[in-house]
């Protein structure tokens, strides 16, 4: 713990902004999620939606000192090329599995 009132100081300091950096990453995934879910049911319009919100959540982040800035970069990307090629696809069941484990 500690104990000179500038290091208690930066400690509450630290406390704070780990809890908005947490709510932040939190609003970040569930819109990369809500992307990705789009491209998985086909649904173009509402995946150029999603995205278009992603892209601004990823973009305020960044500025914020969030994530870096190749982080946002690198997700944007694969987001817009997910929804690219999901244009001409065939919508595809959600569901969860398990990968196996090699013996």
């Amino acid at each position: 713990m500690p104990t000179s009132n500038s290091a208690k100081k930066r400690l509450r300091q630290n406390i704070v902004r780990r809890g908005r950096n947490r709510a932040a990453r939190s609003v970040l995934k569930n819109e990369v999620r809500k992307v990705r879910d789009a491209v998985i049911a086909a649904d173009t319009d509402a995946a150029n939606v999603a995205l278009r919100g992603a892209a601004r959540s990823l973009d305020k982040a960044t500025a914020r000192g969030v994530i870096h800035r190749n982080a946002a970069a690198r997700l944007k990307s694969r987001l817009s090329a997910a929804v690219k090629n999901s244009k001409g696809a065939t919508p595809v069941k959600a569901t969860k599995t398990k990968a196996k484990a090699k013996a």
